[in-house]
């Protein structure tokens, strides 16, 4: 069969060119055709650099041309990405902290997800790896880390940086942890308002000696508050992740999370959410999924806002009891679980090695008050 330029056109006219409202024809998106008997060729620009976009891409120009015109079409596909520029990094004097390569913010817009246990896992895997980590606990009214490293009767000592007085960091599983756990009584509630929650942050960032690290994991508390905003007006952070539980009320508030990093005016690149709790299968029964809160709820999610799905984890009784002992659950050796958080820690680092590749540095952002009301900019 001979391929016809206009029929291959006119294929490619039912896909939608995602967040435009046009098909890929009409968005100028399709910059050429050629035919060749049964082969065709077509040339396309995007300007969504994921990896994941480029895929879904190709797959659904494929289907279109072997479903509307010949379904033993031999097809190529060549995809150009053609991102938005965006301004140099702006570097922020005494915001940048010396020796740590990346920061990653764990974050969920739901309370009770398993984000605090997920942070906790991806670091130590991440070390298990061969690679430097560190933990900020910012979850300033509700820290856990102490606890889920089995460090909670340990203090951070100070030490001698560069004739400056530090803190140094809490150790355990080779991993760094500071905390305001660490700052206060087991059974003292932190009731600060947002500028000392702030401030205090903001020690624990910069007087500390966190020394050479690869990855700097932050522990976000739940929501799109405060807190947020202070930590990206004080860091420029490589990226986010989003955690969710499969349910609709956490991907409701999930949906938000990556809203708010999404926004041009802070910008910070979501490297891809994570489903916890994603089914439960009984030890007795061990082909048995059981989908208590939904079914692939955050992979739906993902698709629909085009990030990546880092993975899935099962609702595992031994994920409760490790992270209470203060033994996270990844350093069971030999376990379905160390695999699972193994397998996403592994799309973590690809898709930071993706970022860092194909994006510019974050800027950090600069918080003003308008008609007492907050509006973000770039710094």
């Amino acid at each position: 069969m001979k391929l016809n330029k206009q029929d291959i056109l006119k294929a490619l006219e039912t896909i939608t060119v995602p967040g435009e409202g046009q098909n890929m024809v009409e968005s100028g998106a399709i910059t050429n055709v050629v035919t060749f008997a049964d082969e065709v060729i077509v040339d396309i620009t995007i300007k969504n650099p994921a990896l994941q976009a480029r895929k879904k891409t190709e797959v659904e120009i494929l289907q279109a041309i072997h479903k509307n015109v010949y379904e033993k079409a031999k097809i190529k596909i060549n995809v150009t990405v053609d991102a938005p520029e965006k301004s140099a990094p702006n570097v922020i004097k005494g915001k940048h902290i010396p020796g740590i390569k990346n920061i990653v913010a764990v974050a969920s817009g739901k309370g009770g997800v398993g984000k605090s246990t997920v942070t906790a896992n991806l670091a130590v895997t991440l070390a298990q790896m061969g690679f430097k980590v560190g933990v900020l606990d910012a979850d300033i009214y509700g820290p856990s880390m102490p606890i889920m490293f089995d460090v909670a009767s340990e203090r951070p000592l100070s030490t001698t940086v560069d004739g400056k007085s530090k803190m140094k960091p809490v150790e355990n599983y080779g991993v760094k942890i500071l905390s305001i756990g660490f700052f206060t009584k087991p059974d003292q509630a932190v009731v600060w308002r947002g500028p000392m929650a702030a401030k205090a942050l903001n020690q624990m960032i910069f007087d500390a000696a966190w020394g050479e690290l690869d990855f700097l994991l932050l522990d976000l508390p739940p929501g799109t508050g405060d807190i947020h905003l202070s930590i990206m007006q004080s860091l420029p952070i490589t990226g986010a992740v989003i955690v969710s539980t499969p349910q609709t009320v956490a991907l409701a508030d999930a949906k938000k999370g990556v809203a708010m990093f999404q926004q041009d005016s802070i910008n910070v690149p979501v490297l891809g959410i994570i489903e916890n709790m994603a089914y439960f299968t009984p030890a007795e029964l061990p082909d048995n999924k059981y989908y208590i809160f939904g079914k692939e709820g955050a992979k739906h999610l993902a698709e629909d806002l085009q990030v990546p799905l880092l993975g899935e984890l099962p609702l595992v009784q031994s994920i409760r009891e490790a992270g209470d002992v203060g033994r996270p659950a990844a350093m069971q050796t030999g376990t379905p679980l160390e695999k699972a958080f193994e397998k996403i820690t592994q799309n973590v680092v690809q898709q930071v090695v993706d970022r860092n590749d194909n994006l510019p540095a974050t800027e950090a952002i600069k918080i003003t008050t308008m008609a007492g009301c907050s509006a973000v900019n770039k710094k």
